[in-house]
């Protein structure tokens, strides 16, 4: 069985910038998953530009099979030099982690990356070569399930300077306490957080260089299943249960009052409706013997789509956010599953349509079900999740 990848990033603005001068791309090909970090020189706009110039062009030619000679050779021919410091463009690091366990890291002038085994911090050789003209340290090892991986752009180790510490949060500082918030329970969103967040303290809350921190943790598969709505066609819906429990691995979740009707009768199973109403706007949440989770449907969806957009948008540095995800509220409970617990999402959609969803008086601005069901897949494949949906 292949390994699979949990990754997570978090920036912080230099103080005043609108832009980050750094870029993360995650990208997945037939047979790997690849995290980039490129470091803009200086800052705002223009470091922006050059951030997302190199992550994009590493990227695509990673991507189209091009050597890490033929990247670095682009770099240099496309982006321009500093006319003062006569220096380069962008810094950047490069995960690559094959399904079978091959492991490929490319670091340029960012700080090392933090590679924890076991609780413990592993120390990564130094091989380093020569790519027109720049030092380049390449390692190829073998990952392992429970390893953790943290990408930085040098904002990390700047934290503090001259402040709070006179030389800034060194990395041995920054590795020894990501080794302390590690856990093999911690969810790469969760760690990233950790670290992003003492970076901003130690900048008083007012970062002096763009900072961001990148986590990739090796974990076991994680699937999750959600069905939401009854199939077009009644005598479609033993399938579609069937269909929705064929993978005795996955986590189960029936968003809908409705669906939770038809699982309940297909499977002959009693369904018991909670009577607590932990937040006045999310209906309550349902249990059933063999099913994870019930909740409401369209709903409570609407508002799972909210959290995962402000996820994608990077807005989980405030304590608010994770505050809000840990509600025993049936839409914080979809989104942390699928946030912090899920590799692949599989949705079972039924394409019947229910008149109230066309009322004008539904607080927001969405149509069928369908239509919140294609957001929900745009969303999570932004994440880095795959995600499949099967309509009946």
């Amino acid at each position: 069985m292949g390994v699979t990848v949990d990754v997570a990033y978090k920036s912080l603005n230099k103080f005043t910038e609108i832009l980050c001068g750094d870029k993360v791309e995650i990208l997945q090909t037939k047979d790997s998953d690849i995290m980039i970090l490129a470091d803009g020189m200086g800052s705002g706009v223009k470091a922006n530009i050059l951030a997302t110039l190199t992550s994009k062009i590493l990227g695509t030619m990673f991507l189209n099979g091009a050597t890490l000679e033929e990247c670095v050779d682009t770099i240099v021919q496309t982006l321009p030099v500093c006319q003062v410091r006569q220096v380069a463009y962008a810094t950047f690091s490069i995960l690559q982690v094959f399904n079978n366990g091959d492991a490929y890291l490319v670091e340029f002038d960012n700080p090392g990356c933090i590679f924890i085994r076991d609780g413990k911090l592993m120390e990564i050789p130094q091989n380093i070569r020569e790519v027109e003209g720049k030092k380049i340290n390449e390692y190829r090892f073998q990952v392992k399930r429970g390893d953790a991986f943290i990408l930085m752009s040098d904002g990390t180790i700047h934290a503090g300077v001259g402040d709070l510490l006179n030389f800034g949060w060194l990395w041995e500082d920054i590795a020894a306490y990501a080794v302390k918030q590690y856990a093999l329970t911690i969810s790469s969103v969760r760690l990233a957080n950790a670290l992003s967040q003492a970076c901003d303290e130690l900048y008083g809350f007012r970062p002096g260089d763009d900072t961001t921190v990148a986590v990739m943790r090796i974990i076991d598969s994680k699937p999750v299943h959600v069905m939401t709505g009854p199939a077009k066609n009644p005598e479609d819906d033993t399938r579609m249960v069937h269909d929705f429990l064929s993978n005795p691995a996955a986590k189960t979740v029936v968003c809908g009052g409705t669906s939770a009707t038809i699982v309940s009768r297909v499977l002959n199973r009693r369904l018991d409706v909670s009577l607590d109403y932990v937040d006045p706007e999310i209906p309550p949440i349902a249990y059933m013997d063999g099913i994870d989770l019930v909740t409401e449907g369209v709903l409570t969806l609407n508002r799972v789509l909210q959290l995962l957009r402000r996820y994608v948008k990077n807005e989980t540095v405030s304590e608010d956010f994770f505050e809000e995800l840990d509600k025993p509220n049936g839409a914080s409970m979809v989104a942390k599953m699928i946030i912090e617990d899920c590799t692949e999402v599989h949705l079972y959609v039924g394409k019947a349509i229910n008149s109230a969803y066309q009322n004008p008086g539904i607080p927001f601005d969405l149509g069928i079900r369908q239509n919140l069901v294609e957001q929900l897949k745009t969303t999570i494949a932004e994440m880095g999740r795959k995600v499949d949906v099967i309509y009946y």
